[in-house]
């Protein structure tokens, strides 16, 4: 069953940590999974697209334009701006929570929340938009973001494993020390309604 699940965001969000544990889930249940990041200026809040490719053995790492499945967008901006490697049929899930670019908060280009939105619902009419930050703060931190939106994710019933599996998953690859807080993060994802 071949699936392809694009992780987009900025810098600092935990993108990369999140599809490592997508892919993670991915071999576990069985699949030959590839992943692949474009980090650019991560570091500086830049934009971080990953592509996770479960059932890939004969595939690139690179999800090609017009074939993803799942769109896990972190940023609203980061989200509308992957559409096209998309299918038709695409889901996305986005966080509402923006991230103004530098360029904007300079002054040299605006940020049009509202046009991202439109945009992103004529699209994608069933897209699913969480206020990933808000689930983050109620379970202890901000920085399992990351881990709320993959619980958002596997509520839906749209990824290929099971929601115990990407517990394991995150029990064996989380420092023992932010386990639980991260388990308790995915928890509050997968609630969510």
């Amino acid at each position: 069953m071949k699936y392809d699940i694009l992780i987009a965001g900025v810098g600092g969000q935990g993108t990369v940590l999140a599809s490592r544990l997508l892919a993670a889930s991915a071999m576990e249940a069985g699949y030959f999974t590839r992943t692949s990041e474009t980090i650019g200026m991560a570091q500086r809040g830049g934009c971080v697209v990953s592509h996770v490719r479960v059932d890939s053995e004969a595939a690139s790492p690179i999800i090609p334009l017009g074939q993803a499945d799942l769109l896990i967008g972190f940023e609203p901006s980061e989200a509308a701006r992957n559409l096209p490697r998309l299918a038709p049929n695409a889901k996305c899930i986005v966080n509402t929570r923006i991230i103004v670019p530098v360029t904007a908060s300079l002054g040299g280009a605006s940020y049009d929340e509202q046009s991202i939105y439109s945009f992103l619902k004529a699209k994608f009419p069933d897209s699913i938009f969480v206020d990933g930050y808000a689930l983050a703060q109620k379970a202890g931190s901000v920085k399992t973001v990351n881990v709320v939106l993959l619980g958002v994710a596997a509520s839906t019933g749209l990824m290929p494993f099971s929601r115990a599996l990407i517990e394991k998953v995150i029990t064996e690859n989380i420092p023992e020390k932010f386990v639980e807080l991260n388990l308790k993060a995915f928890n509050i994802g997968f609630e969510h309604k």
